[in-house]
């Protein structure tokens, strides 16, 4: 077998959307011969911990670890927060005000932690790696983010050895939704964007998640781009069977951010509420994972307090089973000028849940486009009041009806296994 180099900063027992697109290619790499060795942090900051994935580590893979040191803990003592506290991801806040401290500590991290908190890892790793690449053969490196200071690891030991590079972005960098947030100077800027041409231009291959990833970073560099979309894991040729609520639950899996908060979607619910008693009486919102004090604030307002449940986390393989037995499944998609590019992890699993999909989001969108050609859902812009709230009304009516189910087809290829055959296409043009 060939041998692959994993660089990733998530790994088991990171929870989360970060860790599974690699444990997964991880867990099937073997079968199209290719065997992957993962170097990843001894004692990252975890933002939530899973130990159910650990079902899907091979046998006897080799995982490389070196201590890490990251400034979360300085970062905390100076905003007040516990030792053992979190912490989120995408600018998620459980509190209404920002202190004048954590504004500071937004400004620190955008332009002195470049291009990340992980920044402190890189020229340890390159030592490590070096000295472990001087005894040992592989035939291609892999780094995957964010954190984008994985793909600087990579790009310095590909310099060292010429080991061939694939480059994996899960995000975009300096695209992604909430990099006007990070308060950038002019330098922190300028820094941001030269390090991410650096990597796109100098990578032997880069994949992105969706269509529109792609497109973006060839306005920054114009090259080739491979689009390897993340993806669900069943058994090859079963799809589970979903079983019936009594409730008409809507579901979310997932964070919500500011910008994923669908001030309209809460809106269509209160007013159906108002003209439909009975739906009132049928209703729950179900909330899986960390949500921002906007959203809060949103339910609050519209009245539907009473009617959500919140669970702030749930392993994975408790997640799939609130999923099937949910009435519909909700996809928000953030309301930002790169929301068309956005693809979640957790769609892919959605499409396999045997429930339907309601998207809120760009019509046009990576997202509503895998939703339509799979025939497993609607997709409803942000702005469009009306159109939420006759998608509401229809599921709705099939729900009374004993009628609501997924019609999914052209699944296959968003299977993780047939997600990995392709990345082994790519990893053996790479190395030829």
């Amino acid at each position: 077998m060939r041998k692959i180099l994993v660089i990733t900063y998530y790994w088991v027992p990171s929870g989360g959307a970060g860790v599974q697109r690699w444990l997964k290619f991880v867990k099937y790499l073997r079968n199209f011969e290719w065997e992957p060795v993962v170097y990843t942090p001894e004692n990252p900051e975890l933002p939530a911990v899973d130990y159910s994935l650990e079902s899907d580590i091979p046998e006897k893979l080799t995982v490389l670890k070196t201590r890490i040191w990251e400034p979360y803990a300085a970062y905390k003592k100076f905003v007040g927060r516990k030792k053992e506290d979190k912490i989120k991801s995408g600018f998620l806040s459980e509190k209404k005000n920002p202190s004048l401290t954590e504004k500071v500590s937004v400004w620190i991290r955008g332009n002195l932690f470049i291009p990340d908190a992980r920044k402190f890892w890189i020229k340890p790793s390159i030592k490590f790696l070096s000295q472990w690449l001087s005894k040992n053969h592989v035939d291609a490196i892999v780094s995957t983010g964010p954190p984008h200071s994985m793909h600087l690891i990579a790009r310095a030991v590909h310099q060292k050895f010429n080991i061939p590079w694939l480059a994996d972005f899960r995000d975009p960098w300096t695209n992604i939704d909430f990099y006007d947030e990070l308060m950038l100077t002019g330098f922190g800027n300028r820094r941001h964007h030269k390090l991410e041409k650096t990597v796109l231009t100098e990578a032997n291959r880069v994949i992105a998640v969706s269509e529109g990833m792609a497109d973006q970073f060839k306005t920054i560099v114009n090259r080739d781009y491979q689009v390897i979309t993340n993806g669900y894991d069943l058994p090859e040729g079963s799809l589970p069977k979903s079983g019936n609520n009594l409730k008409f639950v809507l579901a979310h899996i997932g964070s919500l951010v500011p910008a994923r908060n669908p001030e309209n979607f809460w809106k269509a619910l209160q007013q159906i509420i108002i003209a439909k008693p009975e739906f009132g009486g049928d209703l729950e919102i179900l909330l899986v994972g960390q949500i921002d004090y906007t959203v809060k604030e949103s339910l609050a307002g519209f009245n539907l307090l009473d009617y959500t449940t919140i669970i702030p986390y749930l392993p994975h393989n408790e997640v799939t089973g609130v999923q099937r037995s949910s009435g519909i499944l909700l996809l928000f998609i953030n309301n930002t000028a790169n929301a068309g590019m956005v693809v979640t992890g957790k769609i892919f699993e959605y499409l396999v849940s045997g429930r339907p999909i309601l998207c809120i989001g760009p019509g046009d969108g990576d997202a509503a486009r895998i939703i339509s050609e799979t025939h497993t859902g609607i997709s409803v812009g942000h702005e469009d009041l009306e159109g939420i709230r006759e998608a509401i009304v229809s599921f709705y009516e099939r729900f009374k009806s004993g009628m609501l189910k997924s019609e999914a087809t052209n699944l296959e290829k968003y299977s993780r296994y047939q997600l990995t055959r392709r990345l082994a296409e790519l990893l053996n043009e790479m190395v030829s």
